[in-house]
């Protein structure tokens, strides 16, 4: 089965150390979404949507690249980082592919480094984070992913 993660993590990192770490454990390919404008999805078994949280969502172009690449009716996850971390984070994109008809493996998200706006005066949130604990739980939400395929 071939894999992509696709993403975008531009702010202290926390979203790539996760996804790299996925890569490198599982063999998933990556598409750094902030470099490449466009890319040939079709020819993933699976698509990753993973991104750092700005203002509650994903970040804008990671959206435009799976807007404008994603096929229709590809199974995808989601994955994000954020200081304070929530499911639906992840509705700007999956709006995107409910809209493209594709079908949702699951969504996992953890905590990141954060220090956004008035958090970079109280220190940020969720220092030393993602940990190593969380990255292996999100190589392991993959791996799951992967044995249901």
């Amino acid at each position: 089965m071939r894999a992509v993660i696709v993403f975008a993590s531009t702010h202290h990192g926390n979203t790539k150390k996760v996804v790299e770490t996925i890569s490198e454990q599982c063999g998933a390919e990556l598409i750094d979404a902030t470099v490449f404008d466009s890319a040939d999805l079709s020819v993933y078994d699976i698509v990753g949507i993973a991104s750092g949280i700005a203002y509650g969502r994903y970040y804008p172009k990671l959206l435009s690249f799976i807007e404008n690449n994603l096929p229709d009716g590809k199974p995808v996850f989601f994955l994000h980082t954020a200081g304070s971390p929530k499911e639906e984070q992840n509705a700007s994109a999956k709006a995107i592919t409910d809209r493209k008809g594709c079908g949702c493996l699951g969504t996992y998200c953890c905590r990141g480094f954060d220090t956004f706006g008035p958090f970079k005066l109280i220190g940020g949130l969720g220092k030393g984070h993602p940990d190593q604990k969380e990255i292996n739980e999100a190589v392991r939400f993959f791996e799951n992913i992967c044995a249901d395929r």
